[in-house]
């Protein structure tokens, strides 16, 4: 009778860590698919800041060129340069290869310069501290 108990209750927790791992992976997936849609809401924001900037330029560099024709002041041209980094800049953002030059210097971060991503304080929040958190808060919100 007694090995036949302990192995039902082998058996529900094997299904019980089969369905805790499940569900972990989906946890991870969903995180994963969540962290990919903000990356194209980014990307989507900086291409349309792109293209104000681009045009803000197009106009910008016509009326400095009518200015420095007109006058033959260097002074007119000069906002030319910076302006010209700046859309060059976000040109690579969006459409270059900026976003993977990003993406591997944060790898070389991440094993290199570990000690950099260190959370301020006690590191990690535990249970309780979050536990008391979520009642401080419940009691501000219902002033």
């Amino acid at each position: 009778m007694g090995s036949f108990v302990s192995k039902a209750m082998n058996e529900n927790f094997e299904k019980m860590q089969a369905a805790q791992e499940t569900m972990l992976q989906r946890q991870i997936q969903m995180q994963n698919y969540m962290r990919e849609r903000q990356m194209a809401m980014q990307l989507a924001r900086a291409r349309e800041m792109f293209y104000w900037l681009s045009s803000f330029y197009g106009i910008c560099s016509v009326g400095m060129l009518a200015g420095f024709m007109k006058t033959k002041k260097p002074a007119a041209i000069a906002p030319f340069i910076p302006l010209t980094f700046l859309v060059a800049y976000q040109y690579d953002l969006c459409f270059g290869s900026k976003m993977y030059r990003i993406r591997e210097e944060a790898e070389k971060i991440l094993e290199n310069e570990k000690t950099s991503l260190y959370l301020p304080g006690d590191g990690l929040p535990t249970v309780k501290t979050l536990d008391n958190l979520r009642s401080i808060d419940y009691r501000s919100s219902n002033k």
